[in-house]
């Protein structure tokens, strides 16, 4: 289980951690050709978003992978997760119904990693 674990929590950081760089390093008109739900957001609420994004990939994997404050592990995911529900909400709102089992499955892979991490499975 131990393994799974590492497996998602390093899906989860991939995903996060390129969605999260590209926010922060691209303008609003490169970002909105892949995420038109830009539009909707100002520049600085698009950054903080992929603040967030960066910040969770790496809480995925440092604290657990260095055994320095490993509780930021199942925290980072619980804020994943978050994200993700906000999102599904955004998507929803917007009409993309696309998106939304993007959301649904990393949602669900960041409460796996949270359940695990906090309770049997703890660093």
């Amino acid at each position: 289980m131990n393994t799974a674990l590492w497996v998602a929590q390093i899906i989860l950081a991939g995903a996060f951690g390129s969605a999260g760089l590209l926010k922060l390093l691209r303008t609003r008109e490169q970002l909105h050709e892949r995420t038109p739900y830009v539009e909707d957001f100002s520049d600085g609420t698009i950054k903080l978003i992929g603040t967030l994004e960066v910040l969770g990939a790496i809480g995925l994997i440092l604290p657990a992978a260095t055994g320095i404050l490993p509780w930021l592990t199942p925290v980072a995911a619980v804020g994943v997760a978050v994200l993700m529900a906000l999102a599904a909400v955004v998507h929803v709102r917007r009409g993309e119904t696309q998106m939304i089992p993007v959301n649904v499955v990393l949602l669900l892979l960041a409460l796996f990693v949270a359940w695990g991490r906090f309770g049997p499975y703890a660093l």
